[in-house]
């Protein structure tokens, strides 16, 4: 698996497996599954209530722990700056781990105000050793120049949707002027229309992408030309791991 350089000197793999309404015993045992198919980045966030899960399956795995690398999420809600140091700890406590390797604000939330203190308490909780890289979600051109203004430390990742009907080319480039890794949410899309469109399947096949499971064919466009993507998708997993993403 390709790895990626990021600012802080880290590095983080191009394709994670992203565990949004994984749950209970069937979430642990699937994303079990993805780390046994190869996958090393595993997504999770305080507002999906689904910490423990990724905590159990990480338990539950054979990988080891400092293989693993484990991202979590800021709630908009608990951006204050004690608020951000008791989540990150909650989260931690959550997952049955000592540190998160990568800690991202979910989103800027920009009527409230708060996300300049999130980032302080985040670059906090860095220092003291919780998290290994800090970075942001959603987050627009304006607020990351905020960041960096106010604190001197600009995010290693800005995970944003991206997908083939949504490509964000300007916010790419603007990441990738400021050596932040752009991650992509969603790349396949919301939609299973996205999978079946055939203006993008005769992009795939131009481009010698003809197999069988049009979606291993999206998740390969996303990891050619975007900087790094999470497959959201179950069936994936075995996708990435026959065509040789691992």
């Amino acid at each position: 698996m390709e790895q990626l350089n990021m600012l802080d000197g880290q590095v983080i793999p191009q394709i994670g497996f992203g565990s949004y309404k994984l749950n209970g015993a069937h979430g642990a045992h699937a994303i079990v599954n993805a780390l046994e198919q190869g996958y090393r980045l595993l997504d999770t966030a305080y507002n999906y209530e689904n910490e423990g899960t990724v905590g159990k399956a990480i338990e539950m795995s054979s990988v080891s722990r400092d293989q693993i690398m484990i991202t979590s999420k800021l709630p908009g809600r608990y951006q204050s700056y004690d608020d951000a140091l008791t989540a990150i700890q909650e989260s931690i406590y959550r997952l049955g781990v000592d540190y998160l390797d990568l800690y991202l604000i979910h989103w800027p939330n920009p009527k409230q105000g708060k996300y300049v203190e999130a980032w302080q308490a985040m670059i906090a909780a860095q220092k003291a050793g919780l998290i290994k890289s800090i970075g942001v979600c959603n987050f627009l051109p304006e607020h990351i120049e905020t960041l960096q203004q106010e604190t001197g430390v600009l995010p290693v990742v800005n995970q944003i949707e991206l997908h083939p009907y949504f490509n964000q080319e300007a916010l790419v480039q603007y990441n990738t002027s400021k050596g932040i890794v752009t991650q992509a949410w969603s790349p396949l899309g919301r939609a299973s229309s996205v999978i079946d469109d055939e203006n993008l399947v005769e992009i795939a096949t131009k481009h010698n992408k003809t197999i069988p499971n049009h979606s291993s064919s999206y998740i390969k466009m996303a990891y050619s030309k975007w900087c790094c993507t999470y497959s959201k998708v179950y069936n994936c997993i075995k996708t990435t791991a026959k065509y040789g993403y691992f």
